[in-house]
């Protein structure tokens, strides 16, 4: 599986298709932060956010390397398609953590903020529940399960708007309204943690259905 992963995410760096989402989450991170002097649970949720959006992109990006022919040869070669699948999900995780990184020392450089120990677990948390779920819709629309980029795309932009309008829904809407109607991180740190397992919970709930639909469609 290391080897997978290796192969997985160096492909991923010398097909540049990372470039875009790196940008599209520093460039939300910097904007919605910039100047900013209030508390760090607000600027957390806009990390999370941008972090959903570039996971989601990350993800979709994994699945989009090989055409049919070649995703056959690296099936066959890594043993089967579970374990393919497996690499991604791994691969596009190992992928949000240099943005998780990212996420939480952008506000700090950019404003004005004096952060305990309890604001940089928060903020880890916040951005690891929204990779997790991100991950999670970028498997369910990329390939083999759509191979048409138009369809992809839309369904992609409809699961996010879903996740994160719809009032009072886990994990995505329920963290940001948390975090952004507190002021103390270390009251928030129990209830994000549950969301951050229940994240994790609906990306092996994703991997499933990504694994069941993409056999009957091979």
């Amino acid at each position: 599986m290391t080897a997978l992963v290796r192969y997985r995410l160096t492909t991923l760096l010398l097909s540049q298709r990372y470039l875009a989402p790196l940008l599209l989450f520093t460039v939300l991170v910097t904007v919605l932060t910039a100047d900013d002097t209030g508390p760090l649970t607000a600027a957390h949720a806009a990390a999370a956010t941008a972090m959903l959006l570039a996971a989601t992109w990350l993800t979709m990006a994994l699945g989009g390397l090989e055409d049919r022919p070649h995703h056959a040869v690296l099936t066959a070669t890594a043993g089967s398609a579970r374990r393919v699948l497996t690499g991604t999900v791994l691969t596009a995780l190992l992928a949000s953590l240099p943005l998780t990184a990212l996420g939480l020392a952008l506000p700090l450089l950019l404003g004005t903020h004096h952060p305990t120990a309890a604001d940089l677990l928060l903020g880890v948390e916040a951005q690891l529940t929204c990779a997790c779920t991100g991950t999670a819709v970028g498997l369910l629309c990329s390939r083999p399960l759509l191979n048409r980029q138009g369809y992809a795309l839309l369904l992609a932009l409809g699961l996010l708007l879903v996740l994160t309008v719809t009032r009072g829904l886990p994990p995505v809407n329920l963290l940001l309204t948390r975090l952004s109607a507190h002021d103390r991180a270390a009251g928030l740190l129990g209830s994000t943690g549950l969301l951050l397992v229940l994240s994790a919970a609906l990306l092996a709930a994703a991997a499933a259905l990504a694994h069941v639909l993409g056999t009957r469609r091979a």
